[in-house]
């Protein structure tokens, strides 16, 4: 996808804040520290009274988004994946979830894509975090056309959102006129009889390339965008399994706890169906090129591919 346009969901982060600002009084960013990674910058230029840095003190930012949401403001709170589903979970589950307040937590740098920060900072755990507190919406955007659409319907959704952005620029796959998005709903991107890809993030993008590669073999692939791992959109995720009888899933996460699960959750209750899950494999990451680990993680169109091949033979 050389010749597509490729734009980092943490920078259509940054500028759908800024945009929504300028319509929205009442939206406040918060930051910790990181607001030139996270793009939050692009807002404090625009909106310096409406930018608050808490310092390397995620749990007190999240404490103080909780407040601000009470008086009336709607709080994105924004800083790495690592550091708001894991070093300020507490404090998301008593203080955000539990009285069901209106905060949004913009959470970058998600995956094993943040490349040579290594370990420490990729997270492959918040999608099964934040699944597990009652009320939470779990967003993880394809693109850059995408997380616009997401942080606005963000804002106009009443309670906790978590949204997850990348750091890895990725292609442009939703820039079509008909495009909506709407919370809780999946896309159907490509039709297929044959099996579907469940995808979502950056992962959807590899998913498409991997289904154009095996028509060529005369394998048709249903390919399905889930933006919103929770709540899932069972019913599209049933007609799938139901009319192409095979299932592969597809996230930048680990296979515990994920998009992965909350589909293999939904088949075996209501249509028990194969599926497989590509996904990190309950392991920890490491440094390195963010394009090389995600190959070496078998996040590709060639792991999907090649995961296809076998269950539809």
């Amino acid at each position: 996808m050389a010749d597509v346009k490729k734009i980092a969901t943490r920078e259509s982060y940054g500028n759908a804040l800024v945009e929504l600002g300028k319509e929205h009084d009442d939206l406040v960013v918060l930051d910790a520290d990181l607001a030139e990674a996270t793009k939050t910058g692009i807002f404090k230029e625009a909106f310096p009274d409406r930018h608050f840095d808490f310092g390397i003190a995620e749990a007190n930012m999240i404490g103080a988004a909780a407040g601000m949401s009470t008086a009336g403001l709607v709080p994105f709170a924004s800083t790495f994946a690592m550091f708001a589903a894991g070093r300020a979970f507490e404090q998301v589950r008593n203080t955000l979830g539990y009285p069901h307040l209106n905060v949004k937590i913009g959470a970058t740098h998600g995956g094993i894509s943040v490349g040579e920060d290594g370990a420490s900072h990729q997270c492959c755990e918040d999608f099964a975090l934040m699944r597990t507190i009652p009320g939470m919406v779990v967003i993880c955007p394809s693109d850059d056309v995408e997380a616009k659409a997401a942080v606005k319907a963000a804002y106009e959704h009443k309670g906790p959102v978590y949204l997850r952005f990348g750091r890895l620029a990725v292609p442009v796959i939703n820039d079509t006129p008909d495009y909506k998005f709407e919370l809780g709903k999946g896309i159907t991107l490509r039709d297929g009889k044959d099996i579907t890809v469940v995808a979502t993030g950056l992962m959807v993008a590899e998913a498409l390339d991997a289904a154009k590669a095996l028509a060529d073999e005369g394998i048709d692939v249903r390919v399905i965008n889930i933006h919103t791992i929770k709540p899932l959109d069972e019913e599209l995720i049933l007609k799938a399994a139901k009319e192409t009888g095979k299932i592969v899933t597809a996230e930048e996460h680990n296979i515990i706890g994920g998009l992965g699960e909350a589909v293999c959750s939904c088949l075996a209750e209501k249509c028990p169906t194969p599926v497989r899950r590509i996904g990190v494999n309950d392991e920890f990451g490491h440094s390195g090129p963010a394009a090389a680990l995600l190959k070496q993680f078998g996040l590709s169109a060639e792991h999907i591919a090649e995961v296809v091949r076998e269950m539809v033979k």
